[in-house]
Parts: C-alpha cells; structure tokens; sequence
C-alpha cells in the first residue's frame, strides 16, 4: 500500500496537466517501507528524454541533485512517478525495461478524460500493484 497526502497526490495531477501533451516525472518522497510507504512531498525533474511525448528519462546530475534536497528536509526516497498523458493506466514495456529500483513504488498518472493516479512497485523482475490512498 502506498499513501499520499492530497496535497502531493493533487501535484502530481497538476503537472501532468501542465505537461500537455509531454510526460512528467520526479522523485515520490515521504517515509520508505518495503510494504507500506507514505508520500508527503514530491519533487519534479526535468524529463530529459529525445521523445517526451512516449517516454520519460531523468537526468541523473538533476536526479541526485533531488534526492539530496528531500534527504536534506528529513525526507527518505519512496519512488518515482511519471505521467501517461494517452498512454495506458499502468506501467508499460519501456517502464519495466527502464526500471533500477527494485523494492520501490513507480507511479503513474494517465490521462482518459479523467485523471488516474496508480502505483506499482517495482520487484526488479516485473511491477506489482499497490493499493493508493489519499490522505484527506
């Protein structure tokens, strides 16, 4: 299960929005578990990939550089989210070819008329569906 304040919940949405037709992504941060994590912030990078529109790529200086700053506000590194603007609702080939952290939650937000935010976490063979719940 993985849980989201609204407020980091609703961010993730925003930016997506805000992205049009281009994918977003950042680094989900909060308290880590390996069965039950809680995201109370998240931290947009710059999706770097030469097709943004199909796939996400962040930069690894600008990913590190994040991962500092939510380490240095007493956060710990709960995953990685990226949206879907027309893609599927849950994570595709490239995601699973592309993913390094195994134990990890991988979010995703897709766009169908309607905003869908769903985590998987990442076994470092296949992705696993978790339970969201958001915080009111």
């Amino acid at each position: 299960m993985i849980t989201f304040t609204r407020a980091a919940y609703d961010e993730i949405v925003y930016q997506g929005y805000d992205g049009g037709d281009e994918e977003i992504c950042g680094v989900l941060a909060g308290e880590y578990d390996e069965t039950e994590s809680h995201v109370a912030d998240v931290y947009p990078v710059e999706n770097a990939a030469e097709t943004p529109q199909i796939r996400y790529a962040m930069d690894p200086e600008e990913q590190l550089a994040v991962i500092e700053e939510l380490e240095a506000a007493g956060h710990e590194v709960v995953g990685f989210y990226h949206s879907h603007p027309s893609g599927p609702t849950h994570p595709s080939e490239t995601d699973a070819d592309r993913a390094t952290w195994p134990g990890y939650s991988y979010a995703i937000c897709a766009f169908d008329g309607y905003p869908f935010l769903g985590s998987w976490r990442w076994t470092g063979d296949e992705f696993e569906g978790e339970r969201v719940v958001v915080e009111e």
